[in-house]
């Protein structure tokens, strides 16, 4: 059991196996099965090692660094840190409910119209041992809990990214691919906010620079100066101006081996940072390449018109610089978010102060400009991804009695439909139990198979 929830929380893994079976499907020669699966693995061990440099090399350090600069206490909202703690736990059920799920998301994109294959394996392993955590509140326990939660799991599996998938068809150019991310609901909801500029901006990519400052229509300069500016600022206020030096945490980034002078570490921060999008986007570049032709042996032979759900980074290459005005206006929301929340814990009611984590506001931040630019150019990207800024802050609050009374306190999700799921299940918990919550996962399920079975399917023209 450990070894098979080892290759399907691997990306790298589960989609390069995917990719063997959809080529070997469509009994491709054996030189094409062999370049098609070696590629789509090295694609997303490049995407990976993208990912990493860019939260080790920057974003953890940017974020330790504004919080101490601008003297900020609270909750940073942790996929990783939170799921640590459940599976001290919940490991088994984990693993159990992440098998079952990913079976019942095959058997959705099979009999519902919701065809869709989620291949996010780390995010599938995140939302499992959430699922198996809260349905253990409601008294489920064994073959109950791992088969509930599997049809729960797998049922998230399609709807995020059917709601991701008219905008996903826009900035893709095409039907074949999905959105394979639990932010899904939180991209849907600033998708929704840019189509209220609809046709009133141009595109975050048709911006015309004076000649100049055409460089900045290179992303990997425009990305990298545009960080080095922001390290230096919010350095520049942590070591000079609130004598961080002084601090164990602040000092250690420029003590090291060897003694860096705080702006050199700022400038080399900036760009390691563009540097990790540089990277990303190459390893993007070479999955999309070979996973949506290899998918489409499963699509033909197995699950009719399947779309493989792929993780958000996949959008990026599209709409470069709505990337980086997605992340840096969602983390600004996230600020605003901050202070609202500030002022109703001392105004109104108790609640939690939910710092702006630079790793979801980047991640989610910037998909969300990505899809709100999708529809509404400009001033839809700033205005979908301020608001997702704020959404992400918000739930996160709500979610974080579910999370507490689950002895999770001061931990909680970060994107958008982990805190959807887990404030809805949460409360039914509180009034369903036993097997009466087994039958309320049974009939969530079997909906969208039901709805495929009676409701009449629109004639195509």
């Amino acid at each position: 059991m450990d070894f098979i929830i080892n290759i399907l929380s691997t990306p790298a893994i589960l989609v390069g196996f995917i990719s063997l079976f959809g080529l070997l499907l469509q009994k491709k020669p054996a030189e094409d099965v062999v370049k098609g699966t070696v590629k789509t693995i090295v694609g997303f061990l490049v995407l990976t090692a993208g990912s990493s440099f860019l939260q080790t090399g920057s974003l953890n350090d940017f974020g330790t660094i504004f919080n101490y600069a601008f003297n900020m206490q609270g909750v940073v909202p942790n996929n990783e840190a939170i799921v640590s703690l459940g599976l001290k736990e919940f490991a088994q059920d984990t693993a159990y409910i992440m098998c079952l799920g990913m079976i019942a998301n095959i058997v959705l994109a099979r009999f519902s119209r919701l065809n869709y294959i989620f291949l996010t394996g780390h995010h599938t392993l995140y939302m499992a041992c959430m699922i198996a955590v809260i349905l253990n509140v409601g008294n489920l326990s064994g073959p109950l809990l791992w088969i509930g939660g599997g049809l729960m799991l797998g049922l998230i599996m399609v709807i995020s990214p059917a709601l991701c998938q008219p905008t996903m068809e826009k900035i893709t150019g095409t039907s074949e691919l999905g959105f394979g991310h639990f932010g899904g609901s939180g991209y849907w909801f600033s998708a929704q906010i840019g189509k209220l500029f609809k046709g009133k901006s141009k595109s975050t990519e048709e911006v015309n620079f004076p000649q100049r400052i055409s460089f900045l229509r290179d992303t990997t300069v425009a990305i990298g100066l545009t960080m080095v500016i922001f390290f230096i600022i919010v350095t520049f206020v942590a070591v000079v101006v609130r004598d961080g030096m002084s601090d164990p945490t602040i000092a250690a980034f420029f003590q090291g081996e060897t003694n860096t002078h705080w702006l050199v570490w700022a400038i080399t921060k900036g760009f390691s940072f563009s540097g990790g999008v540089y990277i990303i986007l190459s390893g993007v570049r070479l999955i999309i390449g070979e996973i949506v032709p290899a998918f489409r042996g499963i699509a033909e032979k197995l699950v009719p018109n399947a779309k493989p759900a792929i993780d958000c980074p996949v959008i990026f290459p599209y709409a470069p610089n709505a990337v980086l005005i997605g992340f840096l206006t969602s983390f600004v929301g996230g600020i605003l978010g901050l202070f609202i929340l500030g002022a109703i814990n001392k105004a109104l009611i108790p609640v939690a102060l939910i710092l702006p984590g630079v790793i979801p506001h980047f991640f989610c931040g910037a998909s969300a400009g990505v899809f709100a630019n999708a529809e509404g150019g400009l001033k839809g990207c700033l205005a979908g991804s301020f608001l997702h800024g704020l959404l992400i802050t918000f739930l996160p609050a709500i979610c974080m009695p579910v999370m507490g009374s689950l002895n999770f306190a001061n931990c909680t999700f970060s994107d958008a439909d982990f805190s959807i799921l887990g404030i809805i299940l949460g409360n039914i918990t509180k009034f369903i139990k036993d097997g009466g919550l087994f039958g309320v996962c049974i009939v969530l399920f079997l909906l969208p198979i039901i709805f495929n079975i009676v409701a009449p399917k629109k004639q195509v023209q």
